[in-house]
């Protein structure tokens, strides 16, 4: 029987490579007592009252979710002001950037990102075969200009991210939309909102939706809401892209359970507010440490910030993972990036970062 490839593009793709697993870095070294810093989760878990909602579920995980996820695009609704027939759940926000390009996007069409932006706008784009143009940040930003320059007749998609990740760079209202207003009706724009919760004053996106039809918000409940392990996104878009995105959406994509805690973390501000408040205090903590240690560091709208440690990363996180502390390399050089974690997680970070580093400290 002779061997049948995947397509050309899938053949020649590496696989997105997700944050360190404590339970990893523990069977690897034997250490205990380790401080995650990697994956851009909130310290303080979930809501209490998403546990409570769960747990009144569990006896309902024999039997199939809801395919078209009613209480879930219910709060969606009553909190954000969309119908349901604008609303596309997915498994976490990774599943709905997929299923953007899979409806949007065939192998003679371009997709346009930035450089220094999320891994898997490269990964999708490579997946469909499709042509990726890749354009250069300004500075640790998107160049959102140059972006819209970049349209080809053949472009069918763009993702930009605010903020972005792994820069925790963003842009403001009036930059967005001079730039929507250059982009052709024919091309979508994905709006990536994967962190957007932690600094909600800084730009509202979805007044702009009924302006842009060619426009997706996308959200996810894995960061600032706590269900990072349930996988929990959803978009938001014109009822004519939202019709098309269901069209190639599994039907059981958000799990029961997941829906059930999306409601109740939907719900609950005053948990939403802590996790602000946790999430400013830690960034200003580590801001502060980074200037007694003589690092530059990328100031963040989102919960992790992107620090110069003036060495190779790739051996500083390994030097790191010795002192019990996982953070993440991103490809961008001599930098880390850093979730905030509480404040005892990111003392140990800031003293391990001296450690490897043999920086002292400076009043």
């Amino acid at each position: 029987m002779s061997f049948v490839p995947a397509n050309q593009g899938i053949s020649k793709l590496k696989p997105y490579q997700p944050g360190k697993p404590i339970s990893e870095l523990e069977r690897e070294l034997g250490i205990t007592d380790i401080v995650k810093l990697a994956s851009n989760e909130n310290p303080l878990g979930c809501s209490e009252k998403v546990k409570a909602a769960v747990a009144a579920e569990l006896n309902e995980i024999g039997r199939y979710p809801d395919g078209g996820g009613f209480i879930l695009k219910d709060q969606i609704k009553a909190q954000f002001g969309f119908d349901h027939d604008q609303i596309t759940l997915g498994n976490g926000s990774n599943d709905l950037l997929e299923i953007f390009a899979r409806t949007f996007v065939s192998e003679k069409d371009s997709v346009i990102y930035s450089q220094h932006a999320f891994a898997v706008y490269a990964l999708v784009t490579q997946a469909i075969n499709a042509e990726a143009i890749e354009v250069p940040a300004k500075g640790f930003s998107h160049d959102l200009e140059a972006m819209a320059a970049a349209v080809k007749d053949n472009t069918k998609l763009i993702f930009i991210a605010n903020p972005n990740n792994p820069t925790g760079t963003w842009f403001e209202e009036a930059e967005f939309e001079a730039f929507m207003q250059k982009v052709p009706a024919n091309v979508i724009v994905v709006l990536d909102e994967a962190y957007v919760e932690y600094f909600p004053e800084n730009f509202n996106s979805l007044k702009f939706l009924k302006q842009y039809p060619n426009l997706i918000v996308s959200r996810t409940l894995s960061k600032c809401y706590g269900l990072a392990a349930l996988r929990v996104g959803f978009a938001l878009a014109s009822v004519e892209v939202t019709d098309y995105l269901n069209r190639i959406r599994q039907p059981f994509n958000v799990n029961h359970l997941a829906m059930v805690a999306a409601v109740a973390a939907l719900k609950d501000e005053d948990f939403i507010e802590k996790s602000r408040e946790v999430n400013k205090a830690g960034m200003a903590q580590l801001e502060v440490g980074f200037k007694a240690l003589g690092l530059n560091y990328v100031p963040s709208r989102a919960n992790f910030i992107l620090v110069d440690v003036q060495a190779d990363p790739a051996e500083t996180f390994n030097q790191l993972l010795k002192e019990g502390v996982i953070v993440r390399p991103v490809g961008i050089p001599n930098h880390l990036r850093v979730s905030i974690g509480t404040e005892a997680e990111n003392a140990k970070f800031l003293t391990a970062l001296a450690k490897v580093l043999g920086l002292e400290a400076k009043a």
